[in-house]
């Protein structure tokens, strides 16, 4: 399972992932973040949280991928991603090498109290 909110106000993209995903979700995740994005301004934040994830199909790479372009397109400037397992990581990581910009900031956190205190500091 996958859902996507932009808050305004707060110039706020997140994303959580939850149980498992398979490619239907990756596909409607594609579906769901063009119009969050489309109410966010550049310079936006992103919040990920795989707290919940429990196992994620390879085949959802390419979705990954996409959507992580299309945020850096956008102006993304700060990725947080809550992690509490190293090994939940699934290779977000290394992708985000290739699909974002030097100059966004990406922060890894283990819990949403972590994250919590990156966007208020």
């Amino acid at each position: 399972m996958v859902t996507v909110t932009a808050n305004e106000s707060k110039n706020l993209l997140t994303v959580t992932f939850a149980q498992h995903v398979g490619l239907e979700e990756a596909q409607l995740y594609l579906q769901k973040i063009e119009p969050a994005l489309a109410r966010l301004r550049p310079d936006f934040k992103m919040l990920v949280d795989l707290s919940n994830l429990e196992s994620m199909d390879f085949s959802c790479a390419s979705y990954i991928d996409r959507v992580m372009d299309l945020c850096n397109q956008k102006g993304v400037a700060t990725v947080v991603r809550i992690i509490p397992d190293p090994h939940k990581d699934i290779g977000f990581h290394v992708m985000s090498y290739f699909h974002y910009s030097r100059d966004v900031h990406i922060i890894t956190c283990e819990n949403m109290g972590e994250a919590n205190r990156v966007f208020t500091d």
